[in-house]
């Protein structure tokens, strides 16, 4: 009876938990990403191709329909993401303990999180590619994003182009005088999304490529430039621009 007592007693402490896995997907518009197309075209007349996409989430958090917050402690809450990587384009949360219920809302940093974006935070590969050169704030980027554009005002034939986004620098008299972090945080909605422990429970997040160049700001290669590293005006235009990048699907 004792032993009977004991186990009926774990029972009833024992709380319900979900396996939650994230999926990570690019697509321009509603259509499914194709690399090294030049196909695209976006709001500003540029004809566009995406030979990589590159980034790191940060300091992701689950809402709950009662405002609970859980914060994901699975890799410390930050994941690279890699279009060529396809192991990096499913994070399995398998530290967490995430109670079953319903989800409203996930929240994340784009990027690196100040108190990770230090440099040799990561020493191995594939992360330690994207580190940030020292004399420009140090640390890593939080995005890469490459390819090329075919732009008349530019050049006749396609021109390489690398929208990578980092630390920004201030310049005083041609002089570094302060630095931008240039992470920024993103909020989405979660229609009815009920965790269950029965089974492990998907969040798609998709990438939007064609929202860098478009919402609020037009960017335009001939006038913004086909680079952005050590252009804070460039780089601030993309962190306005990824508010709209992201849907879960």
């Amino acid at each position: 009876m004792l032993a009977l007592a004991i186990t009926l007693g774990f029972s009833s402490c024992h709380k319900p938990e979900a396996v939650v896995a994230f999926r990570f997907s690019f697509s321009v518009g509603n259509d499914t990403l194709q690399q090294d197309t030049l196909c695209y075209l976006n709001a500003a007349g540029n004809i566009f191709s995406v030979t990589e996409v590159q980034f790191f989430i940060s300091k992701m958090v689950l809402e709950k329909d009662d405002g609970t917050l859980y914060t994901v402690q699975t890799d410390n809450g930050i994941h690279y993401a890699d279009a060529d990587i396809p192991s990096t384009l499913t994070w399995m949360l398998q530290e967490d303990h995430i109670p079953t219920g319903k989800y409203t809302r996930i929240s994340f940093v784009f990027g690196l999180a100040p108190e990770y974006n230090v440099t040799h935070h990561f020493p191995n590969p594939p992360e330690n590619s994207m580190s940030w050169p020292e004399a420009l704030g140090g640390g890593y980027h939080h995005m890469k994003l490459n390819g090329k554009c075919l732009c008349q005002e530019i050049s006749p034939i396609p021109t390489p182009y690398a929208m990578h986004l980092g630390t920004g620098q201030i310049y005083q008299d041609q002089q570094i005088s302060g630095f931008v972090d240039n992470c920024f945080s993103v909020s989405l909605p979660l229609p009815d999304r009920y965790f269950s422990e029965d089974a492990i429970n998907v969040l798609c997040l998709n990438m939007d490529v064609a929202e860098w160049f478009q919402h609020p700001q037009v960017y335009d290669f001939a006038q913004d430039g086909t680079a952005t590293m050590q252009n804070q005006t460039a780089m601030a235009k993309l962190v306005a621009n990824g508010q709209s990048v992201f849907n879960v699907r």
